[in-house]
């Protein structure tokens, strides 16, 4: 037997099934994914700078104030470009893949329109945040608009969602289920830890990307996703 033939037998079936998703349609979800950003940052940012209506400031909760300004959740925060990545290249086919990038830009619209027809900002609750850096450079890019859903929240909920379902399907050990579910609690915490968001923008985008989640997963069909 070849090194190649025993290094595949001894390859775990979960682990050789999630390779296999990788592999498939490499250049199609990364180009797909870019193309997919660069046009919802566009309007996303526009609409953001741009208001129609007049803006609505959301208000503080306790919890809030007692979650001070924490610099080292910025990593956390920026590691969703990372994370929502992960159920786009672990999709199993195109058929699969267009009807993630579907339902994901549907939710992405509605939160646009909502912004749109309900601009909201923190600016005036979050309290002073300082750091510099990284810091001054996405507070330059994005403001404390668009708050209230979080899209930073709804984005994580939603990729949560479908990696449990996905890795469920492939019969994943519990330990990446638990690392995805610290991941996914990680990002919507730090969104409140780096000032962008409040507990009220946190709630709402979670519930947001909870109701989309659901909807599309249904649609998908668990034995569809299982590929």
């Amino acid at each position: 037997m070849t090194k190649t033939a025993l290094s595949h037998k001894s390859a775990s079936p979960w682990l050789e099934d999630m390779r296999r998703r990788f592999r498939t349609l490499p250049f199609l979800k990364a180009t797909g994914n870019t193309v997919f950003l660069f046009i919802f940052f566009y309007l996303y940012l526009y609409i953001q700078r741009n208001p129609v209506f007049e803006v609505t400031q959301i208000p503080a909760t306790q919890l809030d104030r007692w979650i001070g300004f924490q610099p080292w959740a910025l990593a956390l925060y920026l590691s969703l470009w990372v994370y929502t990545t992960l159920p786009v290249a672990l999709q199993p086919d195109l058929k699969q893949l267009t009807k993630y990038g579907l339902h994901i830009g549907l939710m992405c619209a509605l939160s646009l329109l909502i912004f749109v027809f309900w601009p909201t900002s923190v600016s005036a609750a979050v309290g002073p945040r300082e750091g510099g850096g990284m810091f001054a450079m996405m507070y330059a890019v994005d403001t404390n608009g668009n708050a209230l859903p979080s899209l930073h929240v709804a984005a994580a909920v939603f990729s949560f969602m479908w990696l449990q379902t996905i890795f469920r399907s492939v019969r994943a050990p519990i330990w990446l289920r638990v690392v995805d579910a610290l991941w996914c609690a990680g990002i919507c915490y730090s969104t409140l830890a780096v000032k962008q968001h409040l507990l009220l923008d946190v709630i709402a985008g979670g519930a947001l990307g909870a109701v989309a989640g659901w909807l599309s997963l249904r649609s998908a069909g668990r034995g569809k996703i299982a590929g």
